[in-house]
């Protein structure tokens, strides 16, 4: 299948010179979406995950399906101030501006293996973040699984080396 009929690229969102790539479209179409995520649970089923942890917001439309397809837990890390319990927090820059990420300090025990699933590779602010949270609880990043991979951002670039990196579409 080739995933990309399914993108929607929106032209100069969210600001002049940028072309996003819009997943929404293909996740409005049910039998898409259901071979996307088999198509990323094919690519990782081999790597002895114990959970998978996605980024908010659309972190959680892919590592939270990509958890129930692989059987595992999913581990929410979301923007500061969103998680009800006692968080470890971290800042990081993205395409367009700083945020703040942070997960519950007891989401992820010591020496359980994590794959980080996501929409998007850009620049790996985002995912780089996610991966010096997870290694403070403890978490072992044996890699990350996106719909999308923008090579020319370079994101891999600033992710763990050695670490599988697995992409659905790259543009």
């Amino acid at each position: 299948m080739n995933f990309k009929d399914y993108i929607r690229v929106i032209e100069d969102f969210p600001q002049p010179g940028i072309r996003f790539k819009d997943i929404t479209t293909l996740l409005q179409n049910g039998p898409v979406y259901k071979e996307a995520i088999n198509y990323l649970a094919e690519l990782v089923k081999d790597q002895q995950i114990d959970l998978i942890a996605g980024p908010e917001a659309r972190g959680f439309v892919v590592g939270a399906p990509l958890a129930y397809a692989l059987g595992v837990g999913f581990v929410p890390i979301r923007k500061s101030g969103k998680l009800p319990g006692k968080t470890i927090e971290a800042d990081y820059s993205l395409e367009y501006g700083k945020d703040k990420l942070a997960v519950h300090d007891d989401a992820i025990k010591p020496g359980q293996r994590v794959l980080i699933a996501d929409d998007l590779l850009a620049t790996g602010g985002t995912i780089q973040t996610c991966v010096s949270l997870i290694e403070q609880l403890g978490g072992e990043v044996i890699g990350s699984a996106f719909m999308i991979e923008l090579t020319y951002l370079n994101g891999r670039e600033k992710l763990p080396a050695g670490k599988n990196i697995y992409t659905m579409i790259q543009y």
